[in-house]
């Protein structure tokens, strides 16, 4: 297969995924990555060397040297403990040794300008809590033991000599050294005769044990705070030390650092001691118990170590992920392993591996007599990745141009989001027979050969020397804050004559969800006269990775062939793009390898029944809505068109008008019920009722057409004109101002206006009614009747009974 094939499939292959939680960590120098690409060494091999690789951040043995001189206050000094104790406690590393050393100055017999109260220990669990008893120590002091002067030369001396005599090769050393003044030995006779002499040969021998610590490799890093500070002596101190940090960043050399004063100092060391070590921290909130306070974990963050600053060892603390779920103080839970130290001390501290991103909350509570003092969270974190290379071609020849990619990838195995890789540097360094090193940078910036900008795969090319030979190692180096690799080295073997097989794997690019498959393919020209077995293998994935290849074997015949295979993603793989690959190999070719590829697969959460069906439920629930919307229109346009409100009933006999009732506003949705009450020798009179015996009903249908019901008799439609008997001479009239369906009124005369009573024969005095012209007579009475009961009444709207 020619290169511009291997190109050109190459840069076709799905790209720009970049999701998940996704932690990265602070630069190395060099991180070496294991590469998918060219392996001379078998893919079993690679995958052993894998295993190999510790976990966890690189360790650092570090000391911390604490100012004790007559200048420091009680206030100063305790403050200092806390800010030694914030380191001790604080290390990432369960690998790393720290030891805490105080210093004064020796003016007379049994006087020791130095007293370590911590040796070098290891920074486990037990280990932690160790240093945190032995640094309370610094608090008592010991005038009998340490004089009141401020001795460097002996401070520097003590802890170059603990860290380079019990030293680890390849560990970094790092002294961090807090004072509150300046070199003050004019009282100490082991420098000379008077005072001028003393200072001057202090000096001397600061300068030479400074050159000790550049020799042996030890880092100083001096922290002053107060007005008293000799700003140039603590540089020269962070210039006299060895000078090449954890990483080629500015912030990782040493430096010297002044605050104003004690209350300043814990925040101050803890980001001196995360630039010295190549992490970061992030600070969090503050207040007074009992309260809770948080800080937040970046995704990108694989290990690190919530510090808080207690005060007093009667504050309790209880620490919350972002899920709002208590942590353990020892031991693991979902994906995360916890351990707590320095319950007992003025600094508390919960380490945790694998920490969830996110707001963490801490529970801050004390007894009552406890609770003056502001409690302060900080988190110090690191993000440690691996990475995975393909080479193309995989096993280039000498002389030929070689295009290098490089994928960064999660503890966890999922790529990293590059908005996490602000200001990351990345490049790779070639090194092998017959030639020097050669370096080449990476970038991911769309410029070719880089296919594609902000995909968190960096891109550049190498040039393999013409005198080139045998194997070669491809080292990656990157280097950004808080970010550190994992060390794996890739080995490849030049290619020398005509390959007789040549093959190239794909992966399609797809969104698998955990428990799914993807599905890959093998094409392959085999010129041999013979078949050859290839093999495919997984790369670049972790121990116990949840991914798996089938078949692992390819019989490829001469000619050309085309195969499938399958990579399961078991159902606890990590959500996010997939980190590593698929390498093919030619077993009968001493296991060269034919081609790499990257897993192009996004992994996401299978969706729940809502996540698949949610547009199903709420179109039929906008449907629901909207019948329903409908229905309650129709049904209050049905309400409105049978309202009898304004229907005025008129109750007659022999043809005269004798009482009327007028449907109100409110009363006349759906069905008017009413009355004609019969007093004995009286008018009759309309009256509205709720229910009864002789109850007659009025209502109007939707067409708009009036309907009534008599207590005796059917329902019948009263047509416009046209009355209704209801019984003993009386009719009822019924007059509706509303059109009818086809013009006029529905039923009666046209109202005009308010009802009054026909005049009637004028009657004596005592029979006329108080209304306007007597009342009519009543013919049912007896003509000479005097009683006033048989008035009607005088011209009014029924609205009393309503």
């Amino acid at each position: 297969m020619n290169q511009q094939m291997k190109q050109t499939a190459r840069s076709g292959r799905g790209r720009g995924w970049v999701r998940g939680r996704t932690p990265w960590r602070a630069a190395g120098a060099g991180l070496v990555l294991l590469a998918l690409a060219g392996a001379a060494v078998p893919v079993q091999a690679q995958q052993q060397q894998w295993r190999q690789v510790a976990e966890g951040p690189d360790p650092i043995d570090f000391a911390v040297v604490v100012d004790l001189s007559k200048s420091l206050s009680e206030k100063d000094l305790a403050r200092e403990v806390e800010a030694a104790a914030l380191l001790s406690q604080g290390e990432i590393s369960e690998r790393s040794r720290a030891a805490v050393i105080g210093f004064g100055s020796s003016e007379k017999a049994g006087q020791s300008a130095v007293r370590e109260v911590c040796g070098l220990t290891v920074s486990d669990a037990a280990g932690r809590q160790t240093l945190s008893d032995c640094v309370q120590q610094l608090g008592k002091r010991d005038k009998n033991g340490t004089g009141p002067g401020t001795d460097f030369p002996s401070a520097v001396r003590q802890a170059v000599n603990r860290l380079t005599k019990e030293g680890r090769p390849g560990t970094p050393k790092v002294v961090f050294l807090l004072t509150d003044g300046k070199l003050d030995v004019g009282d100490s006779p082991s420098y000379g005769p008077d005072r001028p002499s003393r200072q001057a040969n202090a000096a001397k021998q600061l300068t030479d044990e400074l050159a000790r610590a550049q020799r042996e490799s030890v880092q100083i890093w001096p922290l002053g705070f107060g007005n008293e500070i000799d700003r140039g002596a603590l540089a020269a101190m962070a210039n006299g030390g060895y000078r090449n940090g954890c990483a080629d960043l500015p912030d990782a050399t040493p430096r010297m650092r002044v605050v104003d004063n004690s209350e300043q100092i814990d925040k101050a060391l803890q980001e001196t001691f995360a630039a010295a070590r190549c992490a970061q921290v992030v600070e969090g909130t503050r207040g007074k118990p009992p309260g809770e306070l948080s800080v937040v974990i970046p995704p990108i963050a694989t290990d690190g170590s919530i510090t808080v600053s207690k005060h007093d060892p009667k504050v309790s603390v209880t620490y919350y992920d972002p899920t709002g779920k208590k942590v353990p103080t020892s031991g693991s839970a979902d994906g995360s392993s916890f351990e707590v130290s320095g319950r007992d001390g003025p600094v508390e501290a919960l380490r945790v591996k694998n920490p969830l991103p996110g707001r963490w909350k801490v529970r801050v509570e004390a007894p009552e007599g406890h609770r003056g003092q502001d409690v302060a969270v900080r988190a110090i974190w690191q993000g440690r990745l691996s990475s995975t290379i393909i080479l193309d071609p995989s096993s280039p020849r000498a002389g030929e141009q070689a295009v290098v990619e490089m994928q960064m990838q999660t503890r966890r195995g999922v790529v990293i989001d590059q908005s996490q890789l602000k200001g990351i540097r990345v490049g790779v360094k070639v090194t092998g027979q017959g030639f020097g090193p050669v370096d080449a940078t990476l970038k991911d910036d769309g410029t070719k050969p880089d296919a594609k900008a902000g995909d968190a795969r960096f891109t550049g090319t190498v040039d393999i020397p013409k005198g080139a030979a045998g194997n070669i190692e491809v080292i990656g180096e990157m280097s950004a804050p808080g970010v550190t690799g994992d060390h794996r080295p890739l080995h490849t073997t030049l290619a020398s004559g005509a390959a007789q097989v040549e093959g190239q794997v794909t992966v399609e690019r797809s969104t698998v969800y955990p428990g799914g498959t993807l599905r890959g393919t093998v094409d392959v020209t085999n010129k041999d006269t013979v078949a050859h077995t290839l093999g495919l293998a997984l790369a670049g994935r972790p121990a116990g990775s949840p991914l798996s290849v089938t078949p692992v074997k390819v019989r490829a015949e001469p000619g050309s062939s085309h195969h499938t295979f399958t990579v399961s993603v078991g159902a606890d793989a990590p959500l996010g793009e997939l980190a590593g690959g698929v390498v093919l190999t030619d077993a009968d070719d001493g296991g060269r390898t034919l081609d790499t590829t990257f897993l192009n697969a996004l992994v996401e959460a299978e969706p729940t029944w809502w996540d698949r069906w949610w547009w199903g439920v709420v179109g039929a629930v906008a449907l629901v809505l909207a019948v329903a919307a409908f229905v309650v229109v129709r049904v209050k346009a049905g309400a409105r068109r049978r309202d009898l409100t304004g229907v005025r009933l008129e109750l007659r006999r022999d043809g005269r008008a004798v009482d009327e009732l007028t449907v109100r506003s409110g009363q006349g949705g759906g069905e008017f019920r009413f009355a004609v009450e019969r007093a004995s020798g009286s008018v009759p009179k309309l009256k509205r009722v709720s229910g009864g015996g002789d109850v007659h009903r009025v209502r109007r249908t939707t067409a708009g057409v009036i309907m009534i019901k008599p207590y005796r008799g059917g329902e019948r439609a009263l047509p416009a004109g046209e009355s209704v008997e209801l019984g003993e001479g009386i009719e009822l009239l019924v007059h509706d101002n509303r059109r009818a369906p086809g013009g006029g009124s529905v039923s009666g005369r046209p109202r005009r206006g308010p009802f009054r009573p026909r005049q009637g024969r004028r009657e004596s005095g005592a029979a006329r009614g108080g209304g306007r012209g007597g009342a009519p007579r009543d013919p049912g009475a007896g003509s000479g009747s005097a009683s006033g009961s048989g008035s009607a009444p005088g011209p009014r709207q029924y609205d009393a009974n309503f």
